[in-house]
């Protein structure tokens, strides 16, 4: 009798260590289980907000499609709108470089094109020069608002000529051009006196079928040439007319 109840106790001792034993695994699972995912969200949630803010980002630094389409201008027109004919001009004794180049903030390194059209003729200005600072600052000033009341793209190139030898005016155009084509295809070619300033932008500075003589006459001359036949001063030429000349 006392044998069969020891064992008895100890049958329900077991069941119940068993019983707990399975109350124990199965809450560890589950701990485990619901606390994973709880401990995992804000890394989930990180990782969302890095990602939106990368996907963010990567639209903002890659340009669109409309930024990467250039604007196709309609060509200007064969008058421009901006003429205004005669113009009166004056000389300030105290000008400087650094003043024209203030005034033209567009002109970037001699450089200009109109922004609102395609320009008729891309215009070299080729300008020989040698200890005439003065002149040419005066040039400069009223050339460049000149052109762009035209609404050409051109470029000014000042050859200058140093030391103490005769001027050499063809040889100095010569190189001028040829440091002109280097840097791009010029329609037009204006070889331009560094003392001869234009006073009426109805003067068109473009080359036509045939070589252009730009000066009607001078203002110390009374406006007339100064012989006939007369050929110098401001000329224009294309391309193939320069080398058949």
């Amino acid at each position: 009798m006392g044998f069969h109840t020891t064992f008895y106790l100890s049958y329900k001792l077991r069941l119940l260590l068993l019983f707990t034993l399975c109350l124990t695994v199965v809450g560890w699972a589950t701990s485990s289980y619901f606390m994973g995912p709880i401990q995992e969200t804000p890394k989930a949630k990180d990782f969302i907000t890095n990602f939106k803010e990368a996907m963010f980002w990567g639209k903002k630094n890659t340009p669109s499609n409309k930024a990467s389409v250039k604007t196709v201008l309609e060509s200007c027109p064969p008058v421009s709108p901006h003429l205004r004919g005669q113009d009166k001009l004056i000389f300030k004794p105290d000008l400087t470089l650094e003043d024209v180049q203030a005034e033209n903030p567009k002109v970037h390194r001699g450089r200009y094109r109109p922004e609102e059209c395609k320009a008729s003729q891309r215009v070299a200005i080729l300008i020989p020069h040698r200890n005439r600072e003065r002149h040419l600052t005066y040039l400069l000033e009223h050339l460049h608002p000149f052109l762009q009341r035209q609404q050409l793209e051109y470029g000014i190139y000042v050859i200058h000529q140093a030391g103490s030898k005769k001027f050499n005016r063809a040889k100095l155009l010569n190189v001028g051009y040829l440091e002109a084509i280097k840097d791009e295809i010029w329609d037009c070619f204006i070889f331009h006196d560094v003392d001869l300033v234009p006073e009426n932008d109805w003067n068109l500075y473009k080359c036509e079928a045939q070589p252009k003589h730009l000066v009607v006459g001078r203002n110390s001359t009374g406006y007339r040439l100064r012989y006939s036949g007369y050929f110098g001063g401001v000329t224009a030429l294309r391309r193939e007319q320069f080398f058949k000349g």
